[in-house]
């Protein structure tokens, strides 16, 4: 077990090297120059142009060699800095990240939870109930298919200007200031509830329509039929069945965990909802090298982490994994 572990730490260390020296590439390959709009948003001119240009590259570190600059990345994220954000300057990365992760925890994660448990408890009833399957297939291709904004518009449109039950904008009422206050919590669960639904609603298609897909493949497996050939109780094969079709499914998971985030976007564009994949948007619509890094690494270290757990569970819940480490049979 001990070699299996040091194995795959060996490869998440290199996938976290890789995935971050990418990251820190492709900023740099985008046309144009971040400091560029710094000057031309202070609309200078004359000699302050110069001055102030010289200025940002040295306070960036970009007038460095490429090299240099990416040695520098490194040393940054040993030493906890990730730089200074370039179009909310001369705020550090870490802070803006910081103030965005709540958010994105508060949203992603009991919009990923909820669809997932109720996607597959939904496709496992559909893979034995005729009726609800002829509903349920072609609703979670639908669903599934359907657009994170094209959907958060229309619960917009439908509950915030129509209804106007729940509001269309912000993580909060612009009118309040964080606080531990009803008031303000009440405030916040109002403007979660809209990006929640329309994140829960395309997910739980692709949820149902892939366990209800695994649990029929498990039905017809050698190992089913033999055991209605010896007699075995439906709700026993049906049991393994789930068992097993939950494997896949909770690799799906630790994906959704880790990259959701980026998945979200849309949906966080759409409601102005102040999260992770707001900021990506905004990094790029400023070219801004540092919180663009920032929110990658975020990105990176959650797949990296929530497949780490996953792989632990499988070791727990497969007795197949258990038996391979051991170099045994199940």
């Amino acid at each position: 077990m001990r070699k299996y572990f040091g194995r795959k730490l060996l490869i998440y260390l290199l996938t976290f090297f890789v995935a971050v020296t990418i990251n820190w590439m492709i900023p740099r390959f985008m046309p144009g120059n971040p400091v560029d709009i710094l000057i031309s948003r202070a609309g200078l001119r004359g000699t302050a142009v110069t001055s102030m240009y010289t200025y940002y590259l040295q306070a960036f570190g970009l007038d460095q060699p490429i090299w240099k600059q990416y040695l520098n990345l490194w040393n940054g994220i040993f030493h906890g800095d990730l730089g200074t954000s370039i179009f909310l300057f001369p705020t550090p990365v870490v802070e803006v990240i910081m103030k965005a992760v709540p958010y994105d925890l508060a949203l992603l994660i009991p919009a990923i939870l909820v669809s997932w448990f109720a996607g597959n408890k939904f496709g496992a009833f559909a893979a034995r109930n005729k009726k609800l399957d002829n509903t349920l297939l072609p609703l979670g291709y639908i669903l599934s298919a359907t657009p994170y904004m094209w959907l958060g518009i229309l619960l917009a449109w439908l509950f915030g200007i129509v209804i106007r039950v729940f509001p269309i904008a912000g993580g909060y009422s612009f009118s309040m200031r964080p606080n531990w206050s009803f008031a303000f919590i009440w405030s916040l669960i109002q403007h979660w509830f809209l990006p929640f639904a329309s994140l829960v609603i395309v997910q739980f298609g692709g949820w149902a329509i892939g366990m209800r897909n695994l649990i029929i493949y498990e039905l017809e497996a050698d190992y089913s039929h033999y055991l209605e050939a010896l007699g075995a109780p439906k709700h026993l094969v049906r049991k393994y069945a789930f068992n097993n079709a939950m494997l896949p499914q909770l690799s799906g998971l630790a994906l959704q965990l880790g990259v959701i985030v980026t998945g979200a976007l849309a949906t966080e564009v759409v409601f102005s909802y102040p999260g992770i994949g707001y900021l990506i948007l905004q990094a790029i619509h400023n070219q801004d090298y540092f919180l663009l890094q920032g929110c990658f690494l975020f990105v990176v270290l959650g797949v990296l982490l929530a497949n780490f757990i996953i792989d632990i569970v499988f070791i727990l819940i497969d007795p197949r994994t258990r038996a391979g480490m051991q170099g045994g049979t199940a």
